[in-house]
């Protein structure tokens, strides 16, 4: 199954002064994540809404944070394709800390794939055949250029 990771820095802001992080921080690493994906492999999040009307939106979500992630610290966001429906993807989330490998957060996410309609209001649709290829091919590192000169961070290649 597809897999995907990136390394990221937290921000001021995002953790307490003892290294709990705020809830909402977690699940947008998690989907800042999901969208890196989608721009590698060419189905970048604000060109399908412009282009054709079409975005994955957040069906359902479960994270617990497990430990500490301080201001400065460098965290490993994975995300694993754990399942894929017609018009839904089911991710696996897992957050650790990039120089010890403590878990800092764990859990999983549902995206449904929609079309936005004219009155603003959101209908599932089958997720194109040619997308879930992309998102199939991950795993193969497909996406990656001829003379990439090998696996990268940004390739998903990483834990």
């Amino acid at each position: 199954m597809a897999m995907y990771w990136r390394e990221i820095t937290v921000n001021w802001g995002e953790s307490d002064p003892f290294g709990l992080v705020y809830y909402p921080r977690i699940v947008a690493w998690f989907n800042d994540t999901e969208h890196e994906l989608f721009r590698i492999i060419g189905y970048p999040i604000e060109q399908m809404i412009k282009n054709d009307r079409t975005t994955f939106v957040m069906g359902e979500i479960h994270f617990r944070f497990i430990g500490p992630a301080a201001y400065g610290d460098r965290i490993v966001t994975t995300i694993t394709l754990a399942e894929l429906g017609e018009h839904t993807l089911h991710w696996n989330c897992k957050a650790k800390n990039a120089l010890t490998g403590a878990a800092v957060s764990e859990g999983r996410a549902t995206r449904v794939y929609a079309r936005i309609m004219e009155d603003g209001s959101l209908k599932a649709q089958a997720i194109p055949a040619e997308m879930i290829n992309a998102i199939r091919e991950v795993g193969d590192l497909k996406h990656l250029a001829p003379n990439s000169g090998g696996l990268s961070k940004k390739a998903g290649a990483g834990p």
